[in-house]
């Protein structure tokens, strides 16, 4: 597998809360996620979770092969746990979660993890192209977003309807009827959306945070297929340029309305051989 990676933070020079990393056969991304403006209730931060976790993943990934991608992700979560909750109040209500995106080529198949509402776009050698997204949170959130896509974006009446909905969201997260994403509890990773595909079929595999898909699934800018085109041509950064390109024609939202302005974006894109 040859390897390409691109990330760019939502404030140049600001902290990046999305985490990528690769190995020869297993791969990880992660958007890392609190509630804005809130204490999160660990004095580490969502970007300290979103990097440990995402690197324990990994390592798992590779040191235990037999383990299925769930397994993996529940052992992370529970040492990620362990590692800061004597000194963190994970029971907090914002305190840090990350959605997960993982691979692992294994056996000639590939297998794949998608938790939360980050992305996994498998482009195939016949040149049809697909994307497993987890829409549990857009399907909850639907109904309680009305004020935060009336208002323009940036605004403080915006923030404020920002506030509430996100507040909202945290009575909906990792319960029955809601949405899943990683966080304190392992039990999460059961609820993941996992399976796999014959490496043969597979001309390339591209981990995305949400933030990275916006040119498909918020500004209808682009296709999937004519992302997977662009990610090969001109690779993730490419990508990534244009989204922001589009972000900065609208910047109040009425275009696209949209929680932020700009989010975090990171595009980890794998072409196999």
């Amino acid at each position: 597998m040859r390897f390409t990676l691109a990330t760019s933070p939502s404030t140049p020079g600001g902290e990046n809360e999305d985490f990528a990393a690769a190995a020869p056969d297993a791969a990880v991304l992660l958007d890392g996620a609190g509630v804005e403006g809130a204490k999160t209730g660990c004095v580490h931060g969502v970007a300290w979770f979103s990097g440990t976790l995402g690197a324990l993943l990994l390592r798992t990934l590779v040191a235990r092969p037999v383990w299925s991608l769930a397994e993996c992700l529940a052992d992370s979560i529970r040492i990620t746990r362990s590692l800061h909750e004597d000194v963190c109040d994970l029971e907090y209500r914002a305190s840090p979660t990350s959605t997960v995106v993982a691979v692992r080529a294994c056996g000639g198949e590939l297998e794949h993890l998608v938790l939360g509402d980050s992305s996994l776009l498998l482009a195939q050698r016949d040149g049809s192209s697909s994307v497993i997204t987890d829409r549990r949170l857009d399907e909850v959130g639907a109904p309680l977003r009305g004020p935060v896509d009336e208002l323009p974006t940036g605004s403080p009446e915006h923030a404020a309807a920002l506030a509430e909905y996100r507040d909202a969201l945290t009575s909906l997260r990792n319960r029955p009827g809601g949405f899943w994403i990683a966080g304190p509890d392992p039990l999460a990773a059961e609820h993941a959306l996992t399976g796999t595909a014959p490496l043969d079929s597979l001309a390339s595999v591209t981990l995305l945070s949400d933030g990275a898909t916006r040119l498909v699934d918020r500004f209808r800018l682009a296709s999937w297929g004519e992302v997977s085109a662009l990610l090969d041509s001109t690779g993730p950064d490419e990508l990534i340029r244009r989204t922001r390109e589009a972000e900065d024609s609208d910047l109040d939202g009425r275009r696209w309305p949209r929680g932020k302005a700009h989010d975090d974006a990171t595009a980890l894109h794998l072409t196999l051989s």
